[in-house]
């Protein structure tokens, strides 16, 4: 479980680099533009999986950005350290890297524990049970269809 929610926040957070270098907001170009795509169908997706009141929407909705949003940063940190391993590591560099990488993880395996139980003030265990189920299935559907697709010049999928 813990792979796929990673694996879709890493999804959203190379979303979110093509984005920057694309510049502006969500309308700031092609980029900028897939960017808020992806994450309106991320709602879509979710909302449709996880039925709200709207009462439970109005409270879930700021808590889920909020979450997004840490476990966003910590995949960013993730991919910078994974970056930075390097041919002219010594061993001991790349011995802390792998402990800084393992130390990212266990503090995201946190924050989900954190806001697993934040989620369950909000709406109901079952609820919560299927947000993380759709997330996973949203993961699959963005790779099933990014894996489809023919790959255009310029897209960076190439």
């Amino acid at each position: 479980m813990l792979r796929l929610l990673s694996l879709a926040a890493l999804l959203l957070t190379l979303a979110s680099s093509a984005h920057a270098q694309g510049g502006g907001g969500f309308g700031g170009g092609r980029k900028g533009q897939r960017l808020g795509q992806l994450e309106n169908a991320k709602i879509a997706f979710i909302t449709n999986r996880v039925v709200l009141t709207q009462d439970q929407a109005q409270k879930f909705w700021p808590l889920y950005n909020e979450f997004s949003g840490r476990r966003r940063e910590f995949n960013r940190n993730g991919r910078l350290l994974r970056r930075d391993v390097a041919d002219g590591m010594t061993d001991q560099q790349i011995r802390e890297n792998f402990t800084q990488a393992f130390t990212m993880r266990q503090q995201e395996l946190n924050l989900e524990k954190e806001y697993f139980d934040k989620f369950q003030k909000v709406i109901s265990l079952r609820q919560v049970a299927q947000l993380f189920q759709a997330e996973r299935d949203f993961t699959k559907e963005v790779i099933r269809r990014v894996a489809d697709r023919p790959a255009r010049p310029g897209d960076g999928l190439n």
